[in-house]
Formats: structure tokens, sequence, C-alpha cells
């Protein structure tokens, strides 16, 4: 209940996202009583991961959002003194838009209702069809919760979101086709394979390709639990922010990581591996001898370019690509160079592109052969880390927990309460909020950006290798001038974040249009849908599109504090999730943050040892952090190196 929560705590944090929960750790650790708390039911926000069924509750909250207007502030409004004023925070979040869902997959209709997919496919309708309500078809039964009140700390064995909901058969007949506008409304599309033969085997044509397996979307349904599907897709550098705080905080003995095997370039319409370490320079096939050289002399010059300013002065003030093209590169080094290495735009300037492939070669070699780790289950995984450690230190967690308003002294101007949606009012000494929770009064004067995002399930890799369990990142060029590029991860099953037989690739770029305008073009010269013939029988096939959803995310990154109105000086913002690769953002906002509330004080430092901690009275010794049933596979370093080829392994210095 309600009055089980403390009235008072040094630190409130609201909302649980990768800056909050990296905050919360670091106050918890500093020995501040935090209470940190969410309206949603599951941790991470928008750096959430959820499995299948739960992505599709995910969309019927998206679009129950959309259609839901604020309500009446009710009965707290009376519970704020004469001497008080109070900033209403926003009951909806509209931070996601313009949501779209295609089905290419073809359905098993011999499977049971529970499994059948909860898009009703129907030969009659066409892509650009939209159902009027779209996930109504869809009967989700309700989620099993402790109660909402009750502190919470987060379950290693549950750590994904699908909150035990599946999806049920709702009668065709009812089903009602109409086109809609998708600004801010879920849109369902289903794609036919042609009249009443979806239970015929696809027909492959015998051109010596291999035999590509057949999946249905009732075998996705069926398999959801083993999705686990990021809303924000990120990578960690080996030598980055996140992965040095998360060895000095110890966080990292809550997760496993999986080295990303290899980086794709894309260029002349096909797809090609981008040689990175030495070895894979010199073992290059796509490589002439003369090019392997050359890459390598500019690759040594980039690791020591600021010894050298000479070289590179006359272009400070110039873009990165056209000092590439002084340095005696070839076309195709240039390409790979700007796209896949220093992963620049073309008008990136010279000093930042030579910045940016410094560091990706210096994050090589450290735990493999590519700079880039990815953690199992999911970026998702990453806040629910922080959040255990807070939780270990003492922190108080409470999810499905509505905060209404913030409470501020008129005479001081300073923020000393919240109160809750029980009415219940926690005081505290500094508040952290989640950009999304500031009222549209209050963020009035924020331009923000956008995000598009796409996920898409696939049949296969979109370069095939030896192995099929690869982690890929690929760089996208813009076709024209001012475009912006598309960044794609594509994950194996191996990361535990698809199902056997099929790949999860996200596509990333900073919105210009809708998600599906900004990167249907890149999925087309990517992928061929399910329901299409392959015709070309002279270029390997493509990897098929079984599934695809797009949606438009805000970016509050570039938002300064004083674009916001009337905020307290000790309430503090933290933004949501950047279009950036790395996490760097993030983590260098919670530590800003933290100076500036607790100044000197040491963020996120590492857990004592529990030999060395003295319990005073006859207290019973609670359980050393790192200590519980988790099992911890400690990495034998070689030669300074750590390989993350194979699952369970975690971070070490």
């Amino acid at each position: 209940m309600a009055d089980s929560l403390p009235t008072e705590f040094d630190v409130i944090i609201i909302g649980t996202g990768l800056p909050e929960s990296i905050l919360a750790a670091a106050c918890s650790r500093s020995g501040q009583r935090v209470l940190h708390v969410d309206s949603r039911s599951y941790y991470g926000g928008n750096w959430a991961s959820f499995t299948f069924s739960g992505l599709l509750s995910w969309l019927k909250e998206c679009e129950q959002d959309s259609e839901a207007g604020d309500r009446s502030a009710g009965a707290w409004q009376n519970l704020i003194q004469d001497t008080e004023e109070a900033i209403a925070l926003r009951r909806k979040d509209d931070t996601i838009q313009h949501v779209e869902v295609f089905c290419y997959a073809s359905e098993d209709t011999g499977d049971s209702a529970e499994e059948i997919d909860v898009l009703q496919k129907n030969p009659s309708l066409v892509a650009s069809s939209t159902l009027t309500k779209p996930l109504d078809s869809a009967c989700l039964s309700k989620e099993t919760h402790s109660d909402s009140t009750s502190p919470e700390m987060p379950a290693k064995d549950t750590p994904q979101h699908d909150g035990e909901i599946l999806p049920e058969v709702a009668d065709r007949e009812e089903t009602q086709v109409k086109e809609t506008d998708c600004g801010e409304k879920t849109c369902i599309h289903t794609v036919s394979d042609g009249a009443k033969d979806e239970n015929k085997p696809v027909v492959e044509d015998n051109t010596g390709q291999p035999k590509r397996n057949r999946i249905t979307y009732s075998q996705i349904v069926k398999e959801g639990r083993r999705f686990n599907i990021d809303l924000v897709s990120k990578l960690l550098y080996s030598q980055g922010s996140l992965i040095d705080l998360l060895i000095k905080s110890n966080v990292s003995r809550y997760a496993e990581f999986k080295n990303v095997t290899r980086i794709l370039a894309f260029r002349e319409g096909k797809v090609e591996q981008v040689p990175c370490s030495r070895a894979d320079v010199f073992n290059s096939k796509e490589l002439t001898m003369v090019e392997k050289r050359m890459l390598m002399k500019f690759l040594t010059f980039c690791l020591d370019y600021e010894q050298h300013p000479g070289e590179y002065q006359d272009f400070t003030q110039r873009p990165f690509s056209e000092y590439l093209k002084t340095q005696k590169l070839t076309p195709n080094l240039q390409h790979f160079i700007l796209h896949s290495i220093a992963m620049t735009e073309p008008s990136c300037l010279t000093v930042d592109g030579l910045k940016a492939t410094k560091h990706f070669l210096q994050c090589l070699g450290r735990y493999g052969n590519t700079p880039f780790l990815f953690p199992l289950y999911g970026q998702g995984e990453i806040p629910q880390c922080f959040c255990r450690m807070c939780a270990v230190f003492g922190g108080i967690y409470c999810l499905r927990h509505r905060v209404q308003c913030l409470v501020v002294d008129k005479e001081s101007g300073r923020c000393e309460a919240v109160i809750d949606h029980f009415g219940q009012r926690i005081r505290a000494k500094y508040f952290i909020v989640e950009d999304s929770y500031l009222s549209e009064d209050t963020c009035a004067g924020v331009q923000y950006e956008q995000i598009s995002r796409a996920v898409l399930i696939t049949d296969q890799s979109v370069l095939k290798a030896d192995s099929d369990q690869q982690i890929s990142m690929l760089t996208v060029p813009p076709a024209e001038p001012g475009a912006r590029a598309v960044r794609v991860a594509e994950l194996c099953s191996s990361t535990m974040t698809c199902m056997k037989d099929t790949y999860l690739v996200h596509l990333t770029c900073s919105s210009a249009s809708t998600a599906r305008e900004d990167l249907e073009p890149v999925v087309q010269k990517l992928f061929t849908p399910y329901a299409e013939t392959e015709i070309d029988e002279g270029d390997p096939p493509k990897p098929r599109l079984l599934w695809a959803l797009y949606f438009n995310m805000r970016d509050s990154s570039g938002v300064s504090r004083s674009s916001y109105h009337g905020l307290p000086s000790n309430v503090y913002v933290c933004s949501g999730p950047d279009c950036g690769l790395g996490n760097e953002h993030a983590v260098k906002l919670a530590e800003t943050l933290f100076q500036q509330i607790f100044p000197g004080e040491d963020f996120c430092p590492p857990p004592p040892n529990p030999e060395d901690i003295i319990f005073d009275g006859d207290d019973k010794q609670p359980e050393a952090p790192g200590t519980n049933t988790l099992i911890v596979a400690k990495l034998e370093s070689s030669e300074g190196s750590q390989n993350l080829d194979s699952p369970g392994q975690h971070l070490q210095n």
C-alpha cells in the first residue's frame, strides 16, 4: 500500500531510463536515500527491451496514450497549501509517434487460436491498407503484478517485459478497412501472399542456393519469449565511458556481453565486410595489395594525428570527405573510412573525422576484432543493472507508480515534495525527472529532434558467412546530398534477442520525415518482403523480411535546462535516448548532474569488499553485492585482450 512508503528521501528519481538509473545507482552508492519510481510497468522507459508479445502490448499502450488526453488534475489539487504551488507532470507519454507495423510472413492456420497472429491476415488487403482499430483484434490479458507501491528490485530472472501477454484471435468479420493518418496512431499493415494459398510450402528455386526455412508468423508468436527487442539501438564502445563505468562500479557482474563480429559497408548496391584489424586488412580479398598498404599507412597516422597538425591544418574547417580525397586513397578506401570506420556524415569536419577514426582504432583488440560490444538480452539490460545496484544499497523501486505533481514552496522557490496518484506527499531534497514526464507548459519553449527507427525480423543475414551467428554493424550512406546515413545493426540468435533461424535488424537515423519514409528505401535495398517471389536468379537472394515496425522517437538530448520553463533549482532533467551509436551522452549527463547535486562525491565508486564491511550491533549481515545466486563467469585475459565471442562472458579490467 501507499502508506508503506517512507515519507522522506534524499533523492526522488522519476523515470527508469539509462541516465536516471545510473544516477540512482550513484546516489544510493554514496549513501543517499533514493526513491526511484516509474509510471510504466517495466524498467527502462524508451531504453527498454521487450519480448515479441511484450512489444505488441507496448504498441497497444502507445495507441491508448495517443488517444487519451490529459485528465483533470483531480483531488490532488486540494492537497496544495496556500504557501505552495504545483507543477503538474504529464499523464501520457507522447515521445513515440508515427507507429506502423507490417507483417509479411504467412500465417499457419493449423495452429491453435492462441498462437495465431494478432494481425489478422486477409487476402483482400493490400500493403497500404490500415485497420480502423489496429490492435483491437488482440485480446490482451492483463499482466499479473505485485502491489504497485511495494518496494521492488529488478529481477535477473525476468529482465524482459512481455507481461505474460498472449494475443488471441478476434472475429475477422468485425475487421474494417480504412485509410488512416498514422501521425500519432498505431497502424497495422498486412501483406497478402495470394488468395487462399497461405499454407502452401514456399517454392524455392534450384539455382544452387541453399534451401531456406519457412518461417510463419504463428511461429514468431509461439517463440515470442526468445525475442528481446530494443526500443533504441545502441552498441558499447569497448573503450567507451559506459564500459569504463560498468567495470569501475562492478555493475558489469550483472550483465553479459558479446563482441560484434564484423563491420560492414554498403557500396554500389552490395554489402561488403570492412577489414578492421591489421590481420583483417592483409587477409581481405576485397582490397588490392596497394590498397592494403594505403589503408594501413593512413590508419597508423590517425592513431597519433595530434602529433602531426601540419598534415591536416589546411582542412580544419573543411569536410573530412575532402581531406580523404587528398590522401592518395582509392574511392573504395575513402568509403570504408568515412562510413564504416569513422562512421560520420560526409559534412563532418576533418578534425572530428580524425578523432572518430582514432577512437574506433583505440577500441580494437580490447575484447575482440571490432570496437563494439552488445549486451545479451538487449540494451534494456543495462538500465536494470544500475537499478539493481541502487537496490542493493538501499534504493526503493516502485513501478506503475504515477507522480501527479511537484510541490514548490513559493517563498524559497525550491521543490519540497511530490504527490503521487494515491495522494501521498513524499518529501525530498533533490528531484530528478525524465524529460517525457514534464508537462506541455514546462516544455513550451523546447524544440525537439526526432529519431527514425525500424525493427525488422528477417530469415537470414545481409551478408552470408561460414557461421550464421554473426553480429554485424552496417552504415548505409545517404542516397543524395543532405540526407542522413542509416545505421543498421543485425543481431543473431546467440545474442538472445531473436529465435533460431531468424535475425533481428535495427535501423536508425535522424528524422527528416516519418520513420517509414526515412527508412523504407534502405529496407528495400537490403531485403525482400517474404510474400514476393525471387525474380533475379543471377544474384544471391536477399534476406526475406518477415515482420517490420517503424516509429519515430523523441530525441531530447540536445535540450538545455534553460529551455524548460519554471523549474525549481533543485529539480534536474534527464534526457531520453539520443541518435548516437554509443551511450556516451547518457553517461556524461548522469555524471554531470551527480556532480552538480553532490559536488566532491565520487561517482559510482567500486563497492566495498564484503570482508571489509563492519556492521554495528547484532543486526543480521545483509547479502554482499554480487554474492547472490548469479553465476559470474570471469574472463581469462590473454596478452591484454579478452574474447567475448561466447555467451555468458562478463567484463573485467
